[in-house]
């Protein structure tokens, strides 16, 4: 019998031992490392505390978990601190087991267990320590105590000088901070006196000084910002515009009463004064509009004249408030104004002028909340006679604010929808004669912003 002593690798298993040592290629060694980590890096993990989260890496095991979620909320040793994984965010195996809505992690077995087989895990955290701290404030700029300043000066009519110096502060005083410690920034403004006495030559500073005993003399102000703040502190007053339709020409009496509380600031053209509440108007009227006024020889359409209230009894919320007022935004109200006013009775070149002459105002607020005032409230504070009988009155007096986005959650059942629905003609007492050009009519626009 012959036997061969050649063998063949069919009997051998396709991976020997021989396979082991066979040389691998590093470009895929690493593509493979590479695959791997970023599997590695898709476990990531939610922390969630109270209504603030921020995510990190899954740790591998319960303790890594317990200290990155202790390092962001920093507890003190005291406070209570458990963790907790809704069951829709943990794996099926552990989801299974419970039938409430959490699973409580007490150990590394029950953290095992929930993050088996997940990519992702939401822990929350279960404490009566206070929310995790803010970042800190980024440090303070360092203090200025020098600046660069330059000076525009006039030695002799037509001969200037520019001065370029430092400014330095006294007892090295941070100048980019006021006493409060707030942060001023920007451009300074002063005026600088050179006094020249001999050989000295000194510089002061001059502005506003306040006249007050309470004030040190040597206090003072720049003018520029005590203007603004008398502006600003300056009362609002009722602007009205008061025309006189009549059939003929004949000559009439206009007498203005104000309540004790209010105050008239300016006529025109001027009125004649009759006592400290009440002015006079003597004209003569015309068909067409024209009014003659014989104490100033002037010729206008309307009387101009403004009133101030005290400023004690003008409460913005108690003049307009959801309960006898409505609000919408700036770009709805002018339109809806137009709507009112035309309901009114008003021609559209008055309607017009009423919206031009107080458009500036209705522009300054995002939100604006109005009202039309009554006969009787409006005469309870300016009254109006005049000599000719019958008379027929339309007095159309408007009041409003600015509201912020806040504020007009307030008047949620008081808005546009609601305003339209409003039967205005009743209640500024509008009549069919205030369009009889048979009859004697006066028409007075006012508008009152409250702040």
């Amino acid at each position: 019998m012959f036997s061969s002593r050649r063998s063949t690798s069919a009997s051998l298993p396709s991976q020997s031992f021989w396979g082991k040592f066979k040389k691998k290629d590093k470009e895929s060694e690493f593509r493979e490392r590479q695959a791997q980590m970023a599997l590695a890096r898709q476990r990531l993990l939610t922390l969630a505390y109270e209504d603030m989260e921020t995510v990190r890496v899954l740790p591998n095991s319960f303790p890594e978990l317990e200290a990155v979620a202790r390092d962001w909320t920093k507890p003190p040793p005291d406070a209570i601190f458990g963790l907790r994984v809704p069951v829709e965010f943990a794996s099926l195996h552990a989801s299974r087991l419970v039938s409430g809505p959490y699973i409580y992690l007490t150990g590394e077995d029950s953290y095992q267990i929930a993050i088996m087989g997940v990519q992702g895990l939401r822990v929350e955290i279960v404490s009566d320590a206070p929310p995790p701290p803010d970042e800190p404030p980024p440090p303070p700029p360092p203090p200025v105590t020098e600046m660069p300043a330059t000076f525009n000066l006039e030695l002799v009519p037509g001969q200037h000088v520019v001065l370029e110096t430092t400014v330095a502060s006294a007892d090295d005083v941070d100048m980019a901070r006021m006493e409060d410690g707030t942060v001023v920034d920007g451009q300074f403004w002063g005026k600088l006196n050179i006094v020249h006495d001999g050989g000295n030559h000194t510089v002061d500073f001059t502005g506003t000084r306040i006249v007050n005993p309470d004030v040190p003399p040597d206090m003072l102000f720049d003018s520029r910002v005590m203007s603004k703040l008398t502006t600003a502190a300056k009362p609002s007053s009722v602007k009205c515009h008061l025309s006189i339709l009549s059939p003929a020409q004949q000559y009439c009496d206009v007498i203005l009463s104000v309540n004790p509380l209010w105050r008239l600031e300016l006529t025109w053209p001027p009125a004649q004064p009759v006592n400290e509440t009440k002015v006079k108007y003597f004209l003569r009227v015309h068909p067409g509009g024209a009014l003659e006024h014989f104490e100033s020889e002037m010729v206008t359409t309307s009387l101009y004249y403004e009133a101030v209230p005290d400023p004690a009894m003008v409460d913005p919320n108690d003049f307009i408030a959801p309960r006898n007022g409505y609000a919408m935004s700036f770009r709805d109200f002018v339109p809806h104004l137009m709507s009112v006013l035309d309901q009114l009775g008003m021609s559209m070149h008055a309607r017009t002028n009423f919206i031009n002459n107080n458009i500036s105002a209705f522009s300054a607020h995002k939100n604006i909340a109005y009202r039309f005032l009554s006969p009787s409230k409006i005469a309870a504070a300016i009254d109006i006679s005049v000599t000719s009988d019958p008379c027929v009155f339309t007095r159309l007096f408007l009041i409003f604010r600015g509201l912020s986005d806040d504020d007009v959650g307030l008047f949620a059942g008081a808005g546009e929808k609601e305003a339209n629905s409003v039967n205005w003609r009743e209640i500024v007492g509008w009549s069919e004669n205030s369009k009889d050009t048979t009859q004697f009519r006066l028409l007075e626009t006012s508008v009152f912003e409250v702040s």
